[in-house]
């Protein structure tokens, strides 16, 4: 099938596939829109059973990062990359090298940072190859990791829609059932353990389970469990898509806010919440305090931009990912329409204004690297 004709295709603007013998590398990097800016996003390494469907993932991916620039007022476009393979078994400092080679191919058009599968020593490999990465802030104290400002900003969402939607000035005992302790999920974890509610956890990693029962107090559940909960939060903090056929008539809470990217398997069933009456937080704005984080690490590149400004600067824009769930949410009750579809004509707004003037984005990688991708 023409990748023209994909379903998720939605005018990419740049879709390059990479295969390095050697080294085993094959990845995909794509482009969705960088009328803003260049394309942010962080690269996955993820054993994919099909080539499909990682096509699939990264397109998804990608659009979902423009959306989320945009929707934080970030001057980025969207991108995404994925390396197909185990991150446990199959990675090698011969493949990150490879994939910086591949980034920097791209002259500047998309930005890496951290994602599942991937770390901040992962990125800082990719780096010796390219200039072009990001969340690898060495003199911050996470490292430059975004995941702790991505759970952070989760975490503000889930509490401004209970404020919303159950009129609750605390979380004291309420409940929330995780489905992920990843970086983002346990660290949404511990904040939600600090705030007094109670916890149910599931994760394909048994020990991450048995660290927040011992630790928070969690209660564990098994994966399928976890969706028929009668809880009043679903936190979906895994793979996207969770929203589905299956799942969508167990769901019991009344909110769902999580970290997870593409929570909704289709646009029918974000239709579907809203005529159920369950409060969607979308995706790319409760967990865009991880682009946040690197965009502005990036501007300490910048020679007038202190760490002292970055603080600052991140705190503040994190924050105001509750002031702008607040207007989503209010806009959807007062024109009755789902709060994903409130969200999505928000960004679009932003990255398709017709006053819009892209800016050139500067080339400077040899020749050599250049030949390494393919677009289509």
């Amino acid at each position: 099938m023409s990748v023209y004709a994909h379903k998720e295709f939605d005018d990419h603007q740049q879709i390059a596939f990479f295969n390095d013998r050697q080294s085993g590398l094959r990845a995909i990097i794509a482009v969705h829109n960088t009328n803003l800016g260049p394309a942010l996003g962080g690269c996955r390494m993820w054993p994919y059973s099909y080539e499909e469907d990682a096509i699939k993932d990264v397109l998804r991916l990608s659009r979902g990062m423009t959306y989320k620039s945009a929707i934080a007022n970030l001057k980025l476009g969207g991108g995404k990359a994925v390396i197909i393979g185990d991150p446990r078994t199959e990675k090698s400092d011969a493949l990150l090298y490879a994939m910086g080679d591949f980034i920097e191919g791209l002259g500047g058009r998309y930005i890496t940072a951290e994602d599942s599968g991937t770390s901040v020593t992962d990125i800082l490999k990719m780096g010796e190859r390219t200039s072009y990465v990001s969340g690898v802030d060495k003199a911050s104290d996470h490292g430059g990791d975004p995941s702790p400002s991505t759970a952070y900003g989760v975490f503000i969402s889930l509490r401004e829609a209970v404020a919303y939607k159950m009129q609750r000035p605390d979380l004291k005992g309420l409940k929330v059932a995780i489905q992920g302790l990843g970086n983002v999920g346990y660290r949404l974890a511990e904040y939600l353990h600090e705030a007094g509610a109670l916890l149910y956890v599931t994760d394909i990693v048994q020990a991450s389970v048995d660290r927040a029962v011992r630790e928070l107090d969690a209660i564990a559940v098994t994966g399928d469990e976890i969706f028929s909960l009668d809880v009043d939060v679903f936190a979906p903090c895994a793979l996207g898509a969770a929203i589905n056929d299956k799942t969508i008539g167990q769901l019991k809470a009344g909110i769902i806010a999580g970290a997870a990217n593409n929570q909704l398997a289709t646009v029918d069933h974000g239709l579907q919440l809203h005529k159920k009456g369950i409060l969607y937080t979308p995706d790319y704005v409760v967990n865009a305090g991880g682009i946040i984080d690197v965009y502005y690490q990036r501007k300490m590149l910048e020679p007038e931009y202190s760490a002292q400004n970055y603080a600052s600067d991140l705190a503040t824009k994190v924050e105001e990912i509750g002031d702008t769930l607040k207007e989503i949410f209010e806009r959807s009750a007062a024109e009755n329409i789902p709060t994903f579809m409130v969200a999505d004509r928000v960004a679009e707004e932003r990255f398709n204004k017709t006053d819009l003037v892209r800016q050139p984005i500067k080339s400077d990688a040899p020749a050599a690297t250049q030949s390494y991708s393919k677009s289509v």
